[in-house]
């Protein structure tokens, strides 16, 4: 029995003297009752110890029971012991639920977009029903420690609370060795799966802003989490790091690319550690603890074209729709289809398909998608006319602007092949494509149209359009 009293200090900061006297009273009271009931609890166990001990005392030597009095001595000392360290623990609570495994937490998105902006929820049958607001999943769900951590109650992980300090990207890892946050001391930096499980697609991306305006959304729950846009020259620089590296570029460039996860314009993308002038990135962080099995997968592939996720509790496609094609369609293709005795096929939203990516593979290392070898992926040929593999839609809308009318024209993609973009990033003064976020990483595409030849933003994103689908249903 352990009675948590840190809470009573708020109490008595605000009652009345007398009223302070009679809780005081009442706390060192209950106090003294918990002490009392952890050496009952011992007493009892001395008791029956020592009835069992007695039983066969007279058939024994006096050797024989010497020994049997020190283990019965011993056995008193290390249950005083475990006692005192039971009472030294009072007034430390975990908060951490008993979770295991891997569930995915929705998206928060409940506005529907057509091609373009926002509009009434389609119903089935009609033109882009099948979006993330038709498919909602789990609402995210958290609680307030009090104590700068946050508990995830639908993924059972804890959250340091403050996002918005920075360090380089060295210096992170010793931080969170180091870090007590709430009193805990095992705190580590947060995988990439585990740091995508809090974003927020209610956000908007203000990439095309230039200043804050009082009206913007960013991509995390600020009730919750401390978050901060950038005062530096672009307000989206809020790039939260994770311990996931990219092992394509990597290679590639010889150079280290760190996934993280940006809550000011939505996405997942590999930033180097180093500046064009030579100076160490300095990325946002924040840590987690609880739920080691968070983001590990247990496929089954179940014989008949579909694989069963075990840890999500999804099941998906083993093929891909082997074809590209625009969001609308890629909806219509979803709500459509029928495979294995199933009709209930739906177009994954970006926290379910991001589940699925296996951040250890790339074309560069493994000669494949990175997404595990039980699944198929189509081969394509990329910008740099290179043996590559496709982006694949979500259901999920990447809105843009700060407004509720604007920014529907986009939507979310998972890079299951190189994340090209056209860009002197790797090579000052020489403009080219190539792999410049990494396979895994989460960006958008223009929902219909001509895509641009030289990409967009500032690193020239690829713009397809016409990408894949890998279809997914909830296992009953």
């Amino acid at each position: 029995m352990l009675i948590d009293y840190g809470k009573i200090d708020f109490i008595l900061l605000s009652s009345s003297v007398k009223t302070y006297s009679f809780l005081v009273a009442v706390f060192y009271f209950f106090q003294l009752v918990d002490k009392i009931w952890q050496f009952t609890e011992i007493f009892f166990h001395f008791l029956l110890i020592h009835l069992f001990l007695a039983k066969d005392s007279n058939k024994n030597s006096k050797t024989e029971t010497m020994k049997t009095k020190l283990i019965f001595a011993g056995i008193m000392i290390i249950s005083l012991f475990t006692a005192c360290k039971k009472g030294s623990s009072t007034g430390l609570t975990d908060n951490l639920p008993n979770i295991t495994g891997f569930p995915i937490v929705g998206t928060n998105q409940s506005t529907s977009y057509n091609n373009t902006s926002v509009f009434s929820k389609p119903s089935s049958g009609q033109d882009f029903y099948g979006q993330n607001s038709n498919y909602p999943g789990k609402s995210p769900s958290y609680t307030n420690n009090n104590d700068g951590t946050i508990t995830d109650n639908i993924t059972g992980l804890m959250w340091t609370q403050d996002m918005t300090g920075t360090k380089a990207y060295s210096e992170i890892q010793s931080a969170a060795t180091s870090c007590t946050t709430g009193g805990h001391k095992d705190w580590r930096v947060p995988t990439i799966k585990e740091l995508y499980s809090i974003i927020m697609f209610s956000g908007k991306d203000v990439s095309n802003l230039n200043s804050l305006t009082g009206n913007e959304v960013p991509f995390v729950n600020t009730e919750y989490f401390k978050f901060a846009y950038s005062s530096g020259q672009r307000l989206i620089d809020v790039q939260v790091a994770t311990s996931n590296t990219s092992p394509g570029v990597n290679k590639d460039r010889n150079l280290t690319l760190v996934y993280g996860v940006n809550f000011a314009d939505g996405r997942i993308k590999g930033y180097g550690t180093i500046l064009p002038n030579g100076a160490p990135k300095t990325f946002n962080y924040m840590f987690v603890r609880g739920n080691s099995t968070y983001g590990k997968n247990n496929f089954l592939d179940n014989g008949d074209g579909t694989i069963t996720d075990n840890a999500t509790g999804l099941m998906w496609m083993k093929n891909d729709s082997q074809a590209g094609m625009n969001w609308k369609d890629a909806l219509y293709f979803a709500e459509n289809f029928t495979h294995a005795g199933h009709s209930d096929w739906r177009l994954p939203d970006a926290k379910e398909l991001q589940g699925i990516v296996d951040y250890s593979r790339s074309p560069q290392t493994t000669g494949s998608a990175a997404i595990d070898p039980l699944f198929n992926a189509t081969a394509i040929t990329n910008e740099a006319k290179q043996t590559d593999y496709p982006f694949y839609w979500t259901s999920t809308t990447h809105a843009i602007g700060n407004s509720a009318s604007e920014g529907g024209q986009d939507a979310v993609y998972l890079c299951f092949g190189r994340a090209m973009g056209y860009s002197d990033l790797f090579s000052p003064g020489t403009t080219t494509w190539t792999d410049v976020h990494g396979a895994g990483t989460q960006r958008c595409d223009p929902k219909s149209g001509t895509p641009s030849s030289t990409g967009f933003g500032p690193q020239g994103d690829a713009e397809r359009v016409l990408n894949y689908v890998r279809l997914v249903r909830n296992v009953k």
